[in-house]
């Protein structure tokens, strides 16, 4: 079992930055590909950014590439989202996931879940 607490969401002018958090306990995080996904009012849940478990291969939605960086520490039992050039259309709540295996984009793929964080983008 791994627990996940996401942290680091709030209000930001679009334009601006954020860094999400998402810490884990339980079992070996290391063990674990990670991923963040969102869902907006409204709308389904969609990926947002995955990482492979050493941290050296990870995956983007085409609509965050070149504006949003994931990584991990492994020591901290932490995955991080870092968002630069927010726009009104990354307004969702923002959850981080964990997955036995290979990175995915998939969320059904994924076993393990966090409560999410909101993350609003005002224009």
């Amino acid at each position: 079992q791994v627990q996940l607490v996401e942290s680091g969401g709030g209000l930001v002018q679009a334009g601006g930055s954020l860094r999400l958090s998402c810490a884990a306990s339980g079992r070996t995080f290391s063990s674990y590909a990670m991923g963040w996904f969102r869902q907006a009012p409204g709308k389904e849940r969609e990926f947002v950014a995955a990482i492979n478990r050493s941290g050296g291969s990870t995956l983007y939605a085409d609509s965050v590439k070149g504006r949003f960086t994931i990584s991990r520490d492994n020591a901290k039992n932490t995955v991080y989202l870092q968002m630069n050039s927010l726009e009104p259309e990354d307004t969702a709540v923002y959850s981080c996931a964990a997955r036995s295996g290979l990175l995915s984009r998939s969320s059904l793929s994924y076993e393990f879940w966090g409560q999410g964080t909101q993350v609003t983008v005002s224009s």
